[in-house]
Formats: structure tokens, C-alpha cells, sequence
């Protein structure tokens, strides 16, 4: 029987897609543009909460972290007290840091100040990279940085807004992540297939 596409097996990807978890979300959502202002704030509060940790085990709490933290509807977020502070603190599911925890509900607080500013978060967010996901082209892994001069940028303007875990490296994983940069190393086949999407505005 003929195929049209190669097996999961055969595809050639980032190095760092390893494991089933890792491989679907390297596939199917890393570095895809994302204008969705509920799926961003998802991103900011999850990588915020890896710092120190590795994505893989962010991954594995994901969908413990949507229920926990109310699908990430920053309205609902915004408004939590300390009873809901204990909850979270008490939830194997999650990252029982404190200061993350805390962060997560100020993120939420900023955010909507930043949404009540610019109308929603995703125009002020994309306007850290001019509007458009930019198209990179790194070789090796090695070669991807930690951090860029937009990544400073926006570190600095959401700490100057009051976003806590918002460190420079941080906001470049979240940069990666919701597609404002393309960083699929060239031999990797979703490094081509984002590319092609370049214009597009779908999260998932």
C-alpha cells in the first residue's frame, strides 16, 4: 500500500523530542503561531512554572494544570484567594512552589490590565516581533540562543508591568513556543510545514 507521508518513526525532528508526550507536542503545537489571549496566558503560566524544571515534566502535568488552574481562564485566575492558594500548594498534579503559584495569580492580574490597554493580549505580544513570527534557520540545536534582544525587550516591559517568572530566557521558551519564532532546526520536517504557514494565525 502506497503512503503519502513517512511514519511517525521515519520523521526526522528536533533532538529534543523524546517520548510520546514530547513528540505530539513537538508535532502537533512547538512553534506554531498562537492569537488565542486564553491559550497565551496558558503559555506564560506554564513556562514560567519550568523554570528549574524540564518541559517534558510540564508536559506531563499539563493537563493536570488546566484543571487546577481553571482551563487558564486569566478572569477566574485573576480572582483567587488564599483558600485557593492552599488548594493549589495541596495538588500533587502541579508544581507545589509557592512563588510560582503566587506568580501565576499576579500574571493573571497584569494580563487583564495589559487586555483592559491594548484590547487584547495577543496584539501586545506579537508586537515584540513586529507582527509576524520570524523564520530562523539554525542548523544544530547548539546554535538555538537562550535569549534575544526581544526577548530582553519583552522581559523588561512585562516585569515593568508587574509579571513575576517573566525572566529573559523565559520569555524566549515562550517565544518558541507560540510560534513567534520558528525554531525547528532545518532538517527537522516541521521546520519546512511552519515555514509554508508563515501567515497563519492558527493556535490549535
Amino acid at each position: 500500500m502506497k503512503t503519502t507521508r513517512q511514519s511517525t518513526t521515519e520523521l526526522h525532528r528536533c533532538p529534543w523530542a523524546k517520548g510520546n508526550k514530547c513528540i505530539e507536542y513537538h508535532d502537533t503545537e512547538w512553534g506554531v503561531p498562537i492569537h488565542d489571549d486564553r491559550l497565551l496566558f496558558e503559555f506564560l503560566v506554564l513556562e514560567g512554572a519550568q523554570a528549574g524544571l524540564s518541559w517534558a515534566t510540564i508536559l506531563n502535568k499539563r493537563e493536570n494544570y488546566r484543571q487546577a488552574f481553571d482551563r487558564f481562564v486569566p478572569e477566574v485566575v485573576a480572582k483567587y484567594g488564599e483558600k485557593k492558594r492552599q488548594s493549589l500548594l495541596a495538588n500533587p498534579g502541579i508544581v507545589r512552589n509557592r512563588l510560582k503559584i503566587d506568580a501565576a495569580i499576579q500574571n493573571a492580574q497584569a494580563f487583564l490590565e495589559t487586555v483592559q490597554e491594548f484590547g487584547t493580549f495577543d496584539r501586545y505580544i506579537w508586537n515584540f516581533v513586529g507582527g509576524q513570527h520570524k523564520q530562523n534557520a539554525w542548523a544544530s540545536i547548539k546554535e538555538v540562543p537562550a535569549r534575544t534582544p526581544e526577548s530582553d525587550a519583552m522581559s523588561a516591559d512585562l516585569k515593568r508591568r508587574g509579571f513575576k517568572f517573566v525572566g529573559s530566557t523565559i520569555c524566549y521558551a515562550f517565544m518558541q513556543a507560540v510560534g513567534m519564532v520558528n525554531d525547528h532546526v532545518v532538517g527537522c520536517f516541521r521546520h519546512r510545514e511552519l515555514a509554508r504557514k508563515r501567515h497563519g494565525k492558527a493556535a490549535r
